[in-house]
């Protein structure tokens, strides 16, 4: 295959991957602490064929090569929802839960109470404080959450105030590591370990909404859909270029 149609074809490739990534932050950008993923390109040069009798060196070919994708971990913006159980994270830190799969991380404070009195996630994985899964009783009210994570509620009628626990909230030295798992859940690969972090803080009523911003992302969309459309243009026209001299060729008389 001719060098032209290649090096086409590599960023074809790249723009499939990049429309891909930009799809995913569109259909996420209503999800709560989600945070948008960016595509990461290098150029890479491979030598072509050559004789030593030359007089110079043939150039290198310049081909598209998908490095990389990485996670924007820029703060969202913070929305009150009166919810008592919501709380939207201030800082770069994350909640515990626990999953089937053993602990896992996410930035969506939705959280609810479920059947059996247990701090949850939307999709009902258990919430973990910094002694274990939370539980109220049956006469918990005015639930009151810090800024720190503690947890308090006022019992039955009574003035007295208990303490049910304080939510877990740790960061990682490298986050771009953390492997996202769907469900706006993330995961930590072996060697990498979660740390406590004090300096996130947490506001209660208030969950913290996407990062990504509908407007940008279509932007990129149509770039890359036009970018795409305009070299499989170029590589057509050189494949009927092909087509026409194999004709041509095919046509001389011996």
């Amino acid at each position: 295959m001719e060098n032209t149609l290649l090096i086409g074809l590599s960023r074809l490739t790249t723009l499939e991957r990049q429309i891909d990534v930009i799809a995913n932050n569109v259909a996420n950008v209503n999800t709560n602490g989600f945070k948008a993923d960016r595509s990461q390109f290098q150029e890479y040069l491979m030598p072509v064929a050559h004789a030593d009798n030359f007089v110079g060196r043939d150039r290198l070919l310049s081909y598209v090569e998908d490095r990389a994708t990485w996670r924007d971990n820029g703060q969202g913006s913070i929305e009150q929802t009166g919810n008592p159980l919501d709380v939207a994270l201030d800082g770069s830190g994350y909640l515990v839960v626990q999953t089937a799969g053993g602990e896992r991380y996410t930035r969506d404070g939705s959280l609810q109470i479920n059947s059996q009195g247990q701090l949850t996630t939307a999709d009902g994985n258990l919430v973990l404080g910094t002694a274990g899964p939370i539980t109220f009783q049956p006469n918990d009210r005015d639930i009151t959450i810090s800024g720190t994570g503690t947890i308090s509620v006022r019992q039955g009628n009574t003035l007295v105030d208990a303490q049910r626990g304080q939510l877990r909230i740790v960061n990682f030295a490298q986050p771009q590591q953390l492997q996202k798992e769907g469900a706006n859940l993330l995961s930590a690969p072996n060697g990498v370990a979660a740390t406590p972090d004090p300096k996130t803080l947490l506001r209660q009523g208030s969950v913290e909404r996407s990062n990504v911003s509908a407007v940008t992302e279509m932007s990129h969309l149509i770039q890359v859909s036009r970018t795409y459309t305009e070299i499989a243009a170029i590589l057509k026209q050189q494949g009927d270029l092909r087509k026409a001299a194999l004709n041509q060729l095919a046509d001389v008389t011996s």
